[in-house]
């Protein structure tokens, strides 16, 4: 799967189009797209979501995705790396950091737009608006402090509607479900840390609550989603990448091939190299 670089901290890229043309891609950085007017499909990690004019979408570097667009729709990408919101090395922490880096870290791309308000999508549209006029003066001296204050009031707006009004408490607290979730997507390549008894000790509950806790807070079990989000990821594997199946079991920490196409055909119904074979048969 195609890789886009960002070799510079920060950029803006603003385009009408009535067709999409770029291939389905990963990046190096961080991407706040604004849909400005139009509509269509935006395809994210496999899952599909409507787009409409007003819509707000937050993409990490592992996030990979294509627009279906059904209307002229003109989008305005804000592009930025990590170290964008960081401040310089010796200075105390600023009480604005843990929820960006909190933003960063947690996966949103379950729910599509992030903003569902009139009044906060208007909010990120004029900060989008001042943003984009000062970006046209960059090389003046106060630009990158300007750029840097408008871009994390962005991503606070951003974390306020994706964890409602306690980003926080909601988003970092081990007894909410989201610190669950978190620490499963960033180690579903390692199955080892996500056993029942190893959750548990993790998030200080006793192996049988942490299943219950975890089904009554999101209707499934725990086991069942961990396999599920796994899944997602090996069928973008096979997609998107030319990867065999000894390597992409390899990848998720099976103990062999025949272990990885057991469980992927138990959930999926195919095998992964049908489910291959029925992918390029439909692209060609």
């Amino acid at each position: 799967m195609k890789r886009y670089i960002l070799h510079a901290p920060f950029n803006i890229y603003h385009f009408e189009a009535t067709a999409w043309t770029h291939a389905v891609h990963k990046h190096t950085y961080f991407e706040i797209i604004f849909i400005l007017k139009g509509h269509g499909i935006h395809n994210i990690n496999g899952n599909t979501f409507g787009y409409n004019e007003g819509d707000v979408f937050l993409l990490g570097p592992e996030d990979y995705h294509h627009f279906s667009i059904q209307a002229l729709t003109e989008f305005c990408f804000i592009r930025f790396n990590e170290s964008i919101h960081k401040d310089p090395a010796g200075e105390k922490e600023s009480p604005w950091q843990p929820i960006i880096t909190t933003l960063l870290t947690t996966s949103s791309q379950s729910r599509g737009t992030i903003v569902e308000d009139k009044q906060e999508k208007q909010k990120l549209h004029h900060l989008l608006t001042v943003l984009e006029e000062e970006y046209r003066r960059e090389q003046s001296p106060y630009f990158a402090l300007i750029r840097d204050s408008l871009l994390r009031s962005m991503l606070i707006i951003l974390a306020r509607n994706l964890f409602g009004h306690h980003p926080m408490a909601s988003a970092q607290t081990n007894d909410s479900v989201e610190a669950i979730l978190m620490y499963i997507r960033q180690h579903i390549y390692q199955p080892q840390k996500l056993t029942i008894d190893h959750l548990a000790d993790v998030f200080h509950y006793a192996p049988a609550y942490i299943s219950l806790f975890f089904k009554k807070q999101t209707g499934e079990s725990l086991k069942h989603y961990i396999v599920k989000y796994k899944i997602r990821l090996i069928e973008a594997r096979l997609l998107y990448s030319s990867l065999n199946l000894a390597q992409i079991a390899d990848e998720f920490g099976y103990t062999d091939e025949s272990h990885l196409c057991k469980q992927f055909r138990k959930y999926t119904g195919s095998t992964p190299s049908a489910f291959r074979r029925q992918a390029h048969l439909l692209s060609s």
